[in-house]
């Protein structure tokens, strides 16, 4: 599960921003008993949820997530794209570094921290670290800087290897160190490649209905009894469907049931907006509960309605599993202390003045208090920021 993650300089961000998944420590915690898992000391959050105004930021900081697992997943030349640096701080300086640090928990035993700093020549400095919980002292797999008098990568935690020829051209080309050791069989190293490339997803309605190699993975799902159970939670009057393993997200069958028992069936594209991004959106759900899959969804809620909306929230906090469900919406009706802690909403506001995205928690406003429901007017008065009009 996720527990951290922090990034600065990506699109419309410039400065440090942190994500955590972690719930404050106290008694708050006894009123939210299905929201959170405990591992290693942490008590990390199953759901959590990003509000923001259009423009706002909210995408760029999930294209942050897809940025560093494309890196993992390509393996090949490392450096900044400069679509993706923030154009102020490209402007002050073309060698403008990003920060892509990521804390996790993959199976309850170890927590571990990720960091990569990059610039438009390649690595500038990665390091992969563990410990056994929240206050034990780090111990570190890997560490490489480059800047260093004499460039170095330790293995291991003991064994170094010194490259005092290793030039910062050499450095673009090799791709991400975490990746080279897990080739050569390092268990930690594996552990984090395997994290980002398998337990990691990046979402949105457009990679889940049109990708087509992930289709193909996505059939075993599709077949399973539990899948119709999600997807009943758009319509009731489901109770299968004819799978068409060519082409699943158009040509599958919906089969509904009335209440005389007569069965009635239509053809995925023929159906409505609202259940045909549904039936795309449920295997997501399917892995978050059942594969304990980390899932950054954008704007999975677009179309559906707010009371949807909340049952998948409160399906996903009643089940028992590791995964970890995070979207965006621009539902307002989230923003409640019925169903979330404070540091299970986010906000992302952008400055009119500057154009930079901001990342912060409700948890930041001390003076809202979890006897306030009615969070949402706080937020539509501009009072929490993340409003096109504060």
């Amino acid at each position: 599960m996720l527990l951290k993650y922090r990034f600065n300089n990506f699109c419309s961000f410039w400065g440090e921003n942190e994500f955590s998944a972690e719930a404050a420590q106290g008694k708050v915690l006894k009123r939210y008993p299905e929201n959170y898992v405990s591992a290693c000391g942490c008590n990390l959050f199953k759901t959590m949820v990003i509000v923001g105004e259009n423009a706002g930021g909210k995408s760029n900081f999930i294209r942050s997530i897809r940025f560093l697992k494309s890196l993992f997943a390509e393996n090949s030349k490392v450096k900044t794209v400069d679509a993706y640096v923030n154009i102020a701080s490209l402007a002050k300086d073309k060698q403008s570094q990003q920060v892509f640090e990521l804390e996790f928990v993959p199976d309850g035993t170890l927590i571990y921290r990720y960091r990569l700093v990059i610039d438009s020549q390649g690595i500038v400095s990665e390091g992969l670290y563990y410990r056994s919980n929240r206050k034990s002292r780090e111990t570190a797999e890997l560490e490489f800087f480059r800047d260093a008098a004499k460039p170095k990568v330790v293995f291991g935690g003991k064994a170094i290897r010194e490259y005092p020829m290793l030039s910062a051209k050499a450095v673009q080309n090799i791709g991400l160190f975490a990746a080279k050791l897990a080739l050569l069989g390092d268990d930690h190293a594996n552990v984090l490649v395997d994290w980002v490339n398998n337990r990691l997803s990046v979402s949105s309605i457009e990679t889940e209905s049109r990708n087509l190699i992930r289709q193909q993975a996505d059939l075993e799902v599709l077949k399973d009894l539990r899948y119709i159970d999600i997807l009943r939670m758009v319509d009731y009057s489901v109770c299968g469907i004819e799978l068409d393993e060519e082409n699943p997200y158009s040509k599958t069958v919906i089969i509904r049931k009335d209440q005389d028992g007569k069965q009635y069936k239509r053809e995925l594209q023929m159906d409505s907006a609202g259940v045909k991004e549904f039936f795309a959106w449920a295997v997501q759900l399917y892995r978050v509960v059942y594969e304990n899959k980390v899932i950054f969804a954008d704007e999975m809620d677009r179309v559906l309605n707010p009371v949807l909306s909340e049952r998948v929230v409160a399906y996903i906090n009643g089940k028992e599993h590791q995964g970890q469900f995070i979207f965006t919406t621009h539902n307002v009706l989230h923003l409640n202390l019925i169903t979330y802690m404070k540091e299970q909403i986010y906000f992302v506001t952008k400055s009119r003045n500057t154009l930079i995205s901001e990342l912060y928690s409700l948890a930041d406003f001390s003076e809202v208090r979890y006897e306030t429901t009615k969070i949402y007017e706080f937020y539509m008065k501009g009072i929490l920021g993340g409003t096109a009009d504060e």
